[in-house]
């Protein structure tokens, strides 16, 4: 690899590290002191994308799978995470809209920029098996996390699981799973 493209390497390095600092503020809007990072939820993301690919019969493209869980918040490095609370006062498509935007910016002078334009747009559009496993992957991390967050005393979120039947789960043993966190929530 020649250095004008290791340099574009280590620029979408530079840029994107900046997702281990930046907190999730939908945690900070609910009174969670230190909430986990972006890239902390990312790496939940993948942990369970994996967790799910080894119990699901149906034949998925591992690699596809767990590079979207990867890839799926790297915009918020430049747009920070904007909690569905805010979200929802955006037009339609707005933030996917952005998002694109910055994750085309972000990657266009790498030598995977079509690999990974191309995966970005089939999870944004979640119309495979592999996309629609990782959006289940990044719900249940965030139900997870919200459990931690309530077994430490933070009562705020219980709120998070008023809108556990708000998301379309694709799997059932993401229902199945999300189903014992809230059990285990409602004993804490």
């Amino acid at each position: 690899m020649d250095k004008a493209a290791l340099g574009d390497v280590l620029d979408l390095l530079t840029r994107t590290a900046r997702l281990k600092h930046l907190p999730r503020t939908g945690w900070l809007m609910r009174g969670v002191n230190t909430p986990e990072s972006i890239a902390a939820h990312s790496h939940g993301v993948s942990l369970i994308t994996l967790l799910l690919l080894d119990r699901i019969d149906e034949p998925l493209d591992r690699d596809r799978a767990l590079s979207m869980a990867v890839l799926h918040d790297l915009p918020e490095a430049v747009m920070g995470d904007i909690p569905t609370p805010a979200a929802r006062h955006l037009p339609d498509g707005a933030k996917t809209a952005a998002e694109t935007g910055i994750f085309e910016e972000m990657t266009a002078e790498t030598d995977t920029t079509n690999r990974w334009q191309g995966l970005w747009r089939e999870f944004t559009a979640a119309e495979t098996p592999e996309a629609r496993l990782v959006r289940d992957a990044d719900k249940l991390d965030m139900f997870l996390q919200a459990l931690l967050y309530q077994r430490s005393g933070h009562s705020e979120v219980a709120e998070f699981w008023t809108r556990m039947d708000a998301y379309p789960w694709a799997y059932p043993i993401s229902r199945q799973l999300l189903a014992l966190m809230y059990d285990q929530s409602r004993a804490s």
